[in-house]
C-alpha cells in the first residue's frame, strides 16, 4: 500500500555543517587533496579520488564551488528543483516564480529531479555547492541525506506541492489525499458503483490513487481495475493501461487518472473501442492541462492553482531574503477544484 514519506522528526536535527577537514580525516588525506578532487580531479590518482568521493557521500559534504569568487556573500541566484516542466502544472508554477524573482533582481537556476530519489542527493549537492541565496523544491518528502543538506544550507527554503507536518522551513502546497477523496466523492454523488484507476508510480500520484480507492471501497464501491505505470506519464501509457483493463469494464465504470496525459490516452483508447462516454466510462484526470479542454470530448479534471503556488513561494522567499519574513511551520494551502466537463 503506498505511503507517504515524512521528513525526519524535529528531534532529529542535523549535525553541524561538514567541513573539508572532516572529509579529509575520513578519507585519510590532506584537505588540499580533497580540494583537488573537487576542483581538479585529473591531478589526483583514481584510487585517492574514489576514497575522497566516498567520504563526501558518507558525510553529506557540500563543497563551496564559488568560495572566494564573489565580492559579497549574495549570489542573487535562487535554485528551483521540480520533477519536470513537461507538465503544465510545474511549467506554470516555475514561470510565475521566475517572473517574480527576476523582477526583484534574482535569477532562477532550474534543475529537473525526475521522479526517482536515486539522484536527488547528488543534484542537491551540486546546486547547493553553488551557494544560491534560497531554494524552491517540489515535494516535502526527502531522504535523510537530502534533508541533511537542505537543513544545513542555512538559506530560506520553500517546499512546494505537498503538505507536511514538519516543514524544513516554509511550505506551500495541497494535500494529495484530499484530492483523491474529493474525486471519489464526486463520482459517488453521481451514482457510480464501479471504479478504476490509472496512476503513475511517483509518490504523490500514488497517494491520490490510494485515497481514491480507499474512499470508494469504504462507501461500498467496487474497484474493477487498478493499473500503475512508470512515471513520467504519457498518453501512450494511458492507452495501454485502458487496453489492459478492457475485459473488466463490463458495466458502467468511473475512471480516475493521475494526470491529464493518462486520461487523454485512456479516453482515446476507449473511443477506439467504441465505449460510450460517459454512459459506459466516465473519466476524470488531474492537472487541468490545455488538452483536457481541447480534447474531444473535453474531459473532467482536477485543477490545481500552480501559478498561485509559484507567486506565493516567490513572495515568501523575497520577504525572507529582505529580512522581513519570519520562519513559520504553518503550511499555506493552495486551492484545487474539480472542473466538470463532458466525460462525467
Amino acid at each position: 500500500m503506498p505511503t507517504r514519506t515524512e521528513p525526519l522528526p524535529a528531534t532529529d536535527r542535523p549535525r553541524a555543517p561538514v567541513k573539508i577537514t572532516d572529509v579529509a580525516a575520513r578519507a585519510g588525506v590532506a584537505p588540499m587533496t580533497v580540494s583537488r578532487v573537487i576542483n581538479t580531479p585529473d591531478r589526483v590518482s583514481p584510487a585517492t579520488a574514489a576514497k575522497v568521493r566516498a567520504a563526501i557521500e558518507q558525510l553529506g559534504y557540500v563543497p563551496n564551488l564559488i568560495a572566494g569568487g564573489l565580492s559579497s556573500r549574495r549570489s542573487r541566484m535562487v535554485a528551483a528543483v521540480v520533477p519536470t516542466i513537461a507538465h503544465p502544472m510545474f511549467a506554470g508554477l516555475i514561470q510565475t516564480f521566475t517572473d517574480a524573482m527576476r523582477t526583484a533582481g534574482y535569477q532562477v537556476m532550474l534543475s529537473l529531479s525526475g521522479y526517482g530519489e536515486n539522484d536527488k542527493e547528488s543534484l542537491l549537492r551540486a546546486l547547493l555547492g553553488r551557494r544560491p541565496d534560497a531554494l524552491l523544491i517540489a515535494g516535502a518528502a526527502h531522504t535523510p541525506g537530502a534533508f541533511q543538506m537542505i537543513s544545513e544550507a542555512g538559506i530560506p527554503v520553500v517546499e512546494i506541492w505537498d503538505v507536511s507536518r514538519r516543514p524544513i522551513d516554509m511550505l506551500v502546497g495541497f494535500d494529495h489525499e484530499d484530492v483523491g477523496q474529493a474525486v471519489a466523492r464526486f463520482f459517488l454523488a453521481k451514482g457510480h458503483t464501479h471504479f478504476a484507476t490509472i496512476s503513475a508510480d511517483d509518490s504523490r500520484a500514488l497517494v491520490r490513487n490510494h485515497t481514491f480507492t480507499a474512499a470508494v471501497r469504504q462507501a461500498g464501491g467496487t474497484m474493477v481495475g487498478e493499473v500503475i505505470i512508470p512515471a513520467p506519464s504519457t498518453s501512450q501509457a494511458g492507452r495501454a493501461a485502458l487496453r489492459q483493463m478492457l475485459p473488466a469494464l463490463t458495466q458502467r465504470t468511473a475512471l480516475f487518472c493521475s494526470s491529464d496525459v493518462l486520461a487523454f490516452g485512456a479516453l482515446t483508447e476507449a473511443r477506439h473501442h467504441g465505449l460510450p462516454i460517459p454512459d459506459r466510462l466516465a473519466v476524470c484526470g488531474f492537472g487541468n492541462f490545455e488538452l483536457s479542454a481541447a480534447s474531444e470530448p473535453a474531459f473532467t479534471t482536477v485543477n490545481v492553482e500552480g501559478a498561485e503556488a509559484g507567486e506565493i513561494a516567490a513572495s515568501f522567499l523575497l520577504q525572507r531574503l529582505t529580512g522581513h519574513g519570519p520562519r513559520t511551520d504553518e503550511p499555506v494551502h493552495i486551492t484545487f477544484r474539480i472542473v466538470e466537463r463532458a466525460t462525467t
